[in-house]
């Protein structure tokens, strides 16, 4: 591309702007600003306006398929940012599965185009209202299978600290939030270039208000039931050789600290055992020790190879409860395992990862079923907990589920060192607010190098954080609650009332396409007196 010498520089960069190369690379630049919202950055407002430019390049598109092609384009920006602290695992790897996701958005760039392009009706602006953000879901929904990397990154997720937003996720779970933020985004889209459809485009914006004040105002929030003390251990960073046994004795340390304060319950982070109890019983009778020295059970994690209760052996990652006697037999066998970290998909064909990144070299297995511990020695009546490790935090069907189950307090047990000095632990850490204001239960979210944090029913922080610069041991009073919450009682019901929408609007582009005629059935031509005299004439 030759840009003609001694042009000004507003005039090449609106030829830059214009030409397929440059839409390519401000598309791209374009998907990844919602990478802003989240944290560390937490930007939350933003997340209402990041799209604007994306959707305003899309929909200036000359062709549906250019918009389909700058679809997909921002998707593989959004993917590389939002995942960008995986680089150094998957070096280029991230930006080959990056592509391949961002196939995702394809379809939904199309369709902003096909109905803000041009200078579309008021009825086709105020459709994209709900048709643009229903697409978008539908993305997101698929995205959040495990076998395509697990729901990082939803929209919904970026207003982890706001209030407003956390009452309308215990509605309707991440899902409702993300259609918030998408309507508002596409409200201000539509404001900026469809002059003639600005009325619709305010009143969307109403209707978004109105309905997320309504919420805050009249849903009550989850009442409380009684506190638990729960303590978090978080050992830090322990590198080098024989790191897993010196982080055992840290935590062990750490653990001894917490005699006398009259904890219910200790949390250790993911892996913070290395070897199976039942072939370790040495481990298993220090950590009993640990729990008759603080008057609690110590909920630990075990990376190793073992059996579980069908006989199937191999590498489990493994929630156990140890008591005053040592094991009390309850234990969770991680069922979500992250792809290439922890098993690579389709081994066979993608084996090759391994060579190029930190991709995982065996793959684990997962466990079967989820599971609500009771904690020994309070009857029936005793605290009951869901305990998640690490990534399943992140999926809300596994919280309403431990929730629906019975438990009373959830917890993710994570670590999240290989990713230090990255906004990963941050992330990681903002999803248990969400888990929180879902189900309507307090979430514990424990790491070994941290971000380790508490959040109550409604999603609120309890006590401070424990970042990843910190060693130590904290004790938090967590309220507990017993209220039902609208998105546990009835689900991912924003899912399919999107589902509706975008039916609802190829039923209608399908109508409006029969009503059409068809070229070949056009009327005959009318011929005037004067044009059948002349040609008699001939």
């Amino acid at each position: 591309m030759r840009i003609p010498v001694g042009r000004p520089d507003g005039a090449r960069a609106r030829q830059f702007a214009a030409h397929p190369r440059g839409r390519a690379v401000a598309a791209v630049a374009a998907g990844a600003l919602p990478v802003l919202a989240f944290p560390e950055p937490s930007l939350w407002w933003f997340a209402y306006v990041a799209l604007v430019p994306w959707m305003l390049l899309v929909r200036s598109a000359p062709t549906g398929r250019r918009a389909a092609v700058e679809g997909w384009l921002g998707g593989l920006g959004f993917m590389i940012a939002v995942h960008h602290w995986l680089i150094p695992s998957l070096h280029v790897f991230i930006v080959l599965i990056a592509a391949l996701l961002g196939l995702l958005w394809a379809p939904w760039g199309w369709l902003v185009w096909s109905l803000l392009s041009g200078a579309p009706s008021p009825v086709r602006a105020a459709a994209a209202l709900a048709a643009v953000p229903s697409g978008w879901l539908m993305i997101e929904l698929a995205r959040s299978w495990e076998g395509l990397g697990g729901p990082w990154g939803l929209l919904g997720a970026s207003q982890w600290e706001v209030p407003p937003a956390l009452r309308l996720a215990s509605v309707g779970g991440v899902w409702l939030v993300s259609l918030l933020v998408l309507a508002v985004n596409t409200a201000v889209t539509v404001l900026i270039a469809v002059p003639k459809a600005r009325t619709a485009a305010v009143g969307g914006g109403v209707i978004c208000a109105l309905t997320t004040t309504a919420v805050w105002i009249w849903l009550p929030q989850p009442e409380q039931t009684g506190r638990a003390r729960i303590a978090v251990v978080q050992p830090g960073v322990v590198d080098g050789i024989d790191s897993v046994e010196r982080r055992f004795a840290r935590s062990e340390e750490l653990t001894r600290q917490l005699a006398g304060q009259d904890v219910d319950l200790v949390v250790w982070g993911e892996s913070s055992v290395g070897a199976d109890l039942r072939e370790r019983p040495d481990l298993a009778a220090r950590i009993a020790v640990l729990s008759r020295a603080v008057g609690a059970e110590v909920l630990v994690n075990v990376d190793a190879r073992s059996k579980d209760g069908e006989g199937r052996s191999g590498i489990f990652k493994s929630s156990v409860l140890v008591g005053p006697q040592g094991p009390t037999g309850d234990r969770y066998d991680k069922m979500r395992l992250v792809p290439f970290g922890e098993y690579v998909p389709a081994r066979g064909l993608l084996g090759w990862a391994t060579s190029v990144g930190k991709a995982a070299g065996e793959d684990r297995l997962r466990g079967t079923r989820p599971v609500v511990m009771v904690l020994p020695g309070t009857g029936t009546g005793g605290l009951r907990i869901g305990p998640l490790v690490c990534f399943e935090s992140a999926f809300p069907d596994m919280s309403r589920r431990l929730t629906r189950d019975g438990a009373q307090l959830l917890v993710a047990q994570s670590a999240t060192s290989s990713f230090q000095g990255s906004w990963a632990p941050e992330q990681h850490a903002s999803l248990a607010a969400l888990r929180a204001a879902e189900s309507g239960r307090p979430v514990v979210h424990a790491t070994l190098t941290g971000v380790s944090a508490v959040y109550g029913p409604d999603g609120s922080r309890v006590g401070g954080l424990l970042g990843t610069d910190s060693s130590t041991a904290a004790v938090y009073d967590v309220p507990l609650a017993r209220d039902t919450t609208l998105y546990v009682r009835f689900g991912d019901w924003p899912v399919y009332g999107a589902l509706a929408v975008l039916a609802a609007l190829c039923a209608a582009e399908g109508a409006r396409t029969l009503r059409r005629p068809a070229p070949g059935l056009a009327a005959p031509p009318v011929h005037t007196a004067h044009e059948s005299a002349a040609h008699h004439a001939h």
